[in-house]
């Protein structure tokens, strides 16, 4: 079988799992979002070559992570195996050097057909921020805490809709609340590169929709050259009464802890003021989530409207009130087309 190096274009389209070498730190900082963790060395090996290279040099540091790796020689080509059953894999490691090609090889001299990631993750980084850039015609889909907006941008793509759902790739709601029930957040490195891996597919010829955001969602930011675009881009406002925001208000967050709900709460003690955030809080504690959520709206609302004057733009609304999702995310469609948006 032979070793092949290919660029990220190439790389991407290869056939079999992505294995990535580097250390399982390293992984969790940030990598390509198919890829599987099968490091060569752990975090505490990886320290030890780095110190053994600064002060004994490049040999000694070979000789090093020699010893080290031969014991797991036979585990890593029986791993391998066992995730790629069709005998090809794709491998990478930080800069595709030695730990790239020391593994390439001896899967390769196993009967595994590998494929080398040029550059490694480093060229994919590089490949991350130039697609980040690249231009895509963008709707903007804003509108006041519980207008539903996540729920019509999940029926735009349902309808065949290119979208963005920039808080499902960070686990995170956007706002106080925006955690709970939902798994931890990636690091924003990785963010970056789950956002780059969805832009790089969309059809440049189409809009992409994408829900209004600050530029942190939870812990994540979204990158510069994401956020430039989405400022620019046309934006439209959905509207609800308060009444069926505050319905599904509830509807989200009623399954969530109490102690975790009064803690979000607490959060915003600073701006929902000390007398509402302590009714709020009582609401919680005797379960009548609907009155607790309509004091918090209270802050979320006057934060939404300054926004909007901040920002100085003239933005169109679309009152979507009565309306089921469907029929919200077919009521959007039709209006931006009508706007000249958008034509299918």
């Amino acid at each position: 079988m032979v070793t092949q190096f290919l660029p990220i274009s190439d790389f991407w389209q290869a056939p079999g799992p992505i294995l990535d070498v580097r250390s399982p730190s390293e992984f969790a900082q940030g990598h390509l979002p198919e890829a599987v963790s099968f490091p060569l060395f752990s975090d505490e090996e990886r320290a030890q070559v780095g110190t053994c290279y600064k002060q004994q040099g490049q040999e000694t540091a070979i000789e090093l992570g020699l010893e080290l790796v031969a014991p797991k020689m036979v585990g890593l080509v029986k791993q391998a195996k066992a995730l790629a059953p069709e005998r090809q894999v794709r491998v990478h490691c930080w800069r595709g050097g030695m730990r790239s090609g020391s593994v390439g090889w001896l899967l390769a001299t196993s009967g595994l057909d590998v494929k080398l990631l040029q550059g490694g993750y480093k060229a994919f980084r590089h490949w991350v921020r130039a697609t980040l850039a690249t231009a895509r015609p963008i709707i903007i889909v804003g509108g006041m805490t519980g207008t539903g907006k996540t729920d019509i941008l999940h029926a735009l793509r349902d309808l065949g809709e290119q979208v963005l759902d920039l808080e499902g790739l960070a686990n995170h709601r956007g706002s106080s609340y925006g955690a709970l029930m939902l798994p931890s957040q990636p690091s924003t490195e990785q963010y970056e590169n789950l956002i780059a891996e969805q832009w790089s597919k969309f059809d440049p010829q189409r809009p992409v929709w994408i829900e209004a955001e600050s530029r942190r969602v939870g812990t994540c930011r979204i990158p510069n050259e994401l956020m430039g675009q989405m400022e620019a881009a046309n934006t439209l406002e959905v509207v609800r009464s308060e009444s069926e925001r505050l319905d599904i208000l509830v509807d989200v967050y009623g399954q969530a802890n109490l102690e975790e709900l009064i803690a979000a709460t607490e959060r915003l003690r600073k701006r929902l003021g000390g007398l509402r955030t302590q009714e709020a809080v009582q609401h919680i504690k005797r379960g009548e989530l609907r009155a607790a959520a309509a004091i918090i709206l209270t802050y979320y609302d006057r934060t939404y409207r300054h926004d909007l004057v901040r920002r100085g733009k003239r933005i169109p609304k679309l009152d979507v009130s009565a309306m089921s999702v469907l029929q919200a995310a077919q009521r959007l469609r039709c209006q931006v087309g009508d706007w000249g948006w958008y034509s299918s």
